[in-house]
């Protein structure tokens, strides 16, 4: 169904490949030559089941105007994404888990507060513009890492890192404040538990009964809203990818936009359409791994006997 939906708004699209491969110029002769020459004239139901069909065989197609293959050139920039958006997942949980933890357990005092509005006021920070204030910052005026470029890992881990430092920080920090939100809401709601009331009777301190009993109740509610974050981070890749320069999916697809290769765009959105779907499976995986009695259908709203 995925497939029916990307390959129908790709083509709805105004614009015409053979024009822009030909340019303003071409006659309209030799504009409907070419047409022809892609397969362009083929009803629209041919076309799906002829690209759906090399989907299935691992074929993505030629690009519409290098007429080369697009599998290695999606290849090539998986790596790049992949790195960003993981890495990236890996600093705003770091960030938001003790931010929001904090923020919960103090949010009647001026330091909860303070950590809640510093969130709010991330959220409304476009990406790009954390990405700037990072490169002015650490690379033109403390000259610490590279403002921009690509090496591969093979390559050189190191300097691999060092140039990724930068791009996953300002997709880091954006998401660490969104999820700060969450991780605070999902903590405010275990401490107003019975469970949570009862293990504090007993002596326990808020950190020991929230590390306890709290974080694996509040997990559910987190875990979620990270696999809905992933797909976020895969847009602000798009965004990152380009102020750094980096050779990554967002670039090459902003690329095929500007050029009207339809092909590169319907295979680059159906590799993002798969990578979201499997993060819900592995979230659906995740939940069952958090809570064992999910599998059998048991749980139950009622956390008290953990207490």
């Amino acid at each position: 169904m995925a497939s029916v939906v990307v390959f129908g708004l790709i083509n709805l699209l105004p614009g015409d490949v053979a024009g822009v491969i030909l340019g303003s110029s071409a006659k309209p002769g030799d504009i409907d030559a070419l047409r022809q020459q892609m397969g362009l004239n083929v009803a629209a139901p041919l076309r799906y089941l002829h690209w759906i069909g090399g989907l299935l065989h691992g074929d993505f197609g030629l690009s519409a105007i290098s007429a080369t293959p697009i599998g290695p050139m999606l290849a090539s920039t998986l790596g790049v994404t992949f790195s960003l958006v993981i890495l990236g997942m890996i600093v705003a949980v770091a960030l938001a888990l003790p931010l929001g933890a904090f923020a919960a357990m103090r949010r009647r005092r001026v330091s909860g507060t303070v950590v809640s509005a510093l969130s709010q006021i991330g959220m409304s920070v476009p990406a790009f513009l954390a990405g700037w204030a990072l490169v002015m910052l650490f690379a033109v005026k403390l000259h610490w890492l590279p403002a921009n470029g690509y090496t591969k890992l093979t390559q050189d881990p190191l300097d691999w890192l060092r140039r990724l430092i930068l791009p996953v920080l300002a997709l880091g920090i954006i998401q660490a404040a969104v999820l700060v939100r969450y991780v605070r809401g999902a903590f405010v709601d275990v401490l107003s538990q019975d469970y949570f009331r009862t293990a504090r009777s007993v002596g326990w301190t808020s950190r020991r009964a929230l590390l306890r009993h709290g974080v694996r109740n509040a997990a559910l509610q987190i875990a979620t809203v990270i696999g809905l974050q992933l797909g976020t981070l895969l847009v602000g890749a798009v965004v990152i990818e380009n102020v750094f320069a980096l050779p990554g999916m967002g670039a090459l697809l902003l690329a095929s936009v500007s050029t009207h290769d339809l092909p590169v765009v319907q295979a680059i959105v159906m590799v993002l359409v798969a990578f979201i779907l499997a993060i819900n499976a592995i979230v659906d995986m995740a939940y069952a791994a958090i809570d064992p009695r999910l599998r059998s259908g048991d749980a139950t709203d009622d956390e008290g006997a953990e207490a």
